[in-house]
């Protein structure tokens, strides 16, 4: 199973509010932005800015990171043979399809199957 990339999750009140810091930091701009259920995203250098209210942003505050890889099917595959537990997903979502599992431990993270084509119909 490859890992392509790993996003550091960051929950923001406002993303016009948060990016120019984060352009600033990363010395990039936004490479996608988008919404989902009821909150907005944006990612950024290796950031994933994730806005809403309070209450929007709740069912998400928990997962840590969100990782690109491959397929979900390995990554159902490991998480099933390690003991872990599929909190949500497989889903289809603007960028493709994501999971979103418990680790053995207590990591929570969402995997994304990322797909170029959805991706290129946003922008």
């Amino acid at each position: 199973m490859a890992v392509r990339n790993i996003f550091a999750r960051i929950y923001v009140d406002d993303l016009d509010t948060a990016l120019p810091t984060f352009t600033a930091l990363t010395g990039a701009q936004p490479g996608l932005r988008f919404a989902y259920r009821d909150v907005e995203l944006a990612g950024i250098g290796d950031f994933l800015l994730v806005a809403g209210t309070p209450e929007s942003l709740a069912p998400f505050r928990n997962v840590q990171a969100t990782t690109i890889v491959d397929t979900l099917e390995e990554v159902l595959a490991v998480v099933e043979r390690e003991g872990g537990q599929t909190l949500d997903g497989p889903n289809d979502v603007p960028t493709g399809r994501n999971l979103t599992v418990r680790h053995p431990g207590g990591a929570i993270v969402e995997y994304v199957e990322f797909d170029a084509s959805k991706v290129e119909a946003l922008a």
